[in-house]
């Protein structure tokens, strides 16, 4: 399957590489693409990593929400060319406090934020608990796969 990936850094990121994103990002849309719920051949996904003014900013911007999240998607749907387009913000200063509040990693919870942020530009949402559970199993086996501890386990 073809991935074309942007990756913009607003922060310094040395963790995150290129590379790494991408990799987190190629399983998440074969796991899609197996679990066969959006019918897609390629994915044309841009990747930002920012700070917290811009995290807020952006939030606020398109949900209303007047603070810095850990992971903003844009999905834009599958083309006529059978391609998936989205876009994937990261706060990092978020994703990094997450972790320690979680007693996770943050390479681990850097590669569960972005490969859920990768089904949701697919058009995965976990609103209604149906969706939420197909979802996180998603997530859940893609982690599994790269020796991620499930993070929806109780801890």
């Amino acid at each position: 399957m073809a991935l074309s990936l942007s990756v913009q850094y607003a922060v310094e990121a040395a963790a995150l590489p290129r590379w790494r994103l991408r990799r987190w990002i190629a399983r998440a849309l074969c796991a899609a693409r197996d679990d066969g719920l959006v019918a897609f051949r390629g994915a044309e996904i841009s990747l930002r990593v920012v700070g917290l003014a811009e995290g807020r900013q952006l939030n606020h911007a398109f949900r209303g929400r007047d603070y810095a999240t850990n992971v903003l998607t844009f999905e834009y749907g599958v083309g006529p060319d059978s391609v998936a387009r989205g876009d994937i913000v990261l706060c990092l200063p978020v994703l990094r406090r997450e972790a320690r509040e979680q007693r996770k990693t943050p390479l681990a919870h850097a590669a569960h934020l972005t490969i859920h942020g990768a089904l949701h530009a697919l058009g995965y949402d976990h609103i209604k608990a149906r969706e939420a559970k197909r979802m996180e199993s998603l997530e859940t086996r893609v982690l599994g796969d790269i020796g991620i501890a499930d993070p929806y386990a109780p801890r």
